[in-house]
């Protein structure tokens, strides 16, 4: 009988099979149609299940799951939820895992009290994978960027972007970012949704692969033209003034801490029209209300494609609202961005 979405479990640990198999068949919509030890395994049993969704561990014998999702994207391209160890080393492999296709990532459960929170997690990512867009494998490699143009300062005035993103958001930041110019002429803030532990890895991953410095951002940092500064996990980021960021504690927005609305709309009140909103592929409606603000301040709002988007969620909730003045595929917006730039004409110089 058909459950639904059909899922092959990899896992070197059979204790790690056996958890994810019970909690993920408990779900109606779910049905787990078989399982690998490593990836060599799960390259075998995707041409023969055919499954819909495969969760992959990172850390296996033979093969393992970073190797296993290149060859998955090249060779037979599916939905793929990474679950990751929480180590330093566990947070770098997996934005890499995402720069190279995997939708999304769940944190391993480190006690027996977290399996039953990270298997829910898991459900609703499986189910969220089901429905995405492929990647586009072409694109998992990004180019040596061009050689980085350091940062200068940041005027009242000058442009700023604000990009947010979620689910699918890692690859879509890494091909935006590397199409900007080492001489870019704005200063930029990045909201991604993603727990805490994993924010500086993609920073690093990030400020790899971009021509502009990206760094995670700390209480206080000041803004700067060629500079990205990227809001850590747990932390919403504002703007303090004109000039510095600013990070809190405070409520979850739209059931999420960093949360695209709260910077948006804390950038619309400081720097009214000369910002630049970025919505980026993502579930839910994060970032509405922020391109609301940016729009009525005066600023401007591009929103990702459905056509390239893994998830057309959040760029579609600022479409529908009728706030997006350009809706442009994920290898353009660059462009886009570069051209808005250039007709923002700094106000003052203080």
């Amino acid at each position: 009988m058909n459950r639904g979405i059909r899922v092959l479990v990899v896992d070197d640990s059979a204790f790690m099979r056996y958890t994810i198999t019970k909690y993920l068949s408990a779900d109606p919509e779910i049905e787990v149609i078989g399982h690998a030890r490593d990836g060599l395994e799960a390259l075998e049993k995707i041409i023969t299940l055919q499954p819909d969704v495969v969760t992959l561990d990172v850390e296996m014998p033979r093969m393992d799951g970073l190797t296993a999702l290149r060859r998955i994207m090249r060779e037979h391209p599916v939905p793929v939820v990474m679950l990751s160890s929480l180590t330093q080393r566990g947070a770098y492999t997996t934005i890499q895992a995402l720069m190279r296709g995997a939708v999304d990532f769940v944190p391993k459960p480190t006690t027996g009290v977290d399996i039953g929170a990270v298997a829910d997690e898991l459900i609703q990512k499986v189910k969220v994978a089901a429905r995405s867009q492929p990647a586009d494998s072409d694109a998992a490699e990004a180019a040596a960027p061009e050689a980085k143009g350091g940062v200068r300062p940041f005027h009242r005035g000058d442009p700023l972007v604000v990009i947010g993103a979620s689910t699918g958001g890692p690859r879509a930041l890494q091909q935006v970012l590397s199409g900007l110019p080492s001489d870019f002429p704005a200063a930029v803030t990045i909201v991604q949704h993603m727990p805490p532990g994993f924010t500086q890895s993609l920073a690093q991953r990030l400020n790899e692969c971009s021509p502009l410095i990206v760094q995670e951002a700390a209480d206080g940092d000041r803004l700067a033209q060629g500079l990205a500064l990227l809001a850590p996990g747990d932390f919403h980021l504002r703007f303090r003034d004109a000039h510095r960021v600013a990070l809190d504690h405070g409520p979850r927005r739209n059931h999420v801490r960093p949360a695209v609305d709260v910077t948006m709309e804390s950038a619309a009140e400081q720097h009214g029209p000369t910002v630049i909103g970025v919505i980026l592929t993502g579930m839910g409606s994060d970032g509405r209300e922020g391109a609301r603000r940016i729009k009525e301040a005066g600023g401007r709002v591009i929103a990702e494609h459905e056509s390239t988007s893994v998830v057309y969620g959040m760029p579609r909730s600022v479409v529908e609202a009728g706030l997006a003045d350009e809706v442009v595929p994920l290898p353009d917006i660059a462009s886009v961005i570069v051209e808005w730039v250039k007709t923002c004409t700094p106000q003052n110089t203080h």
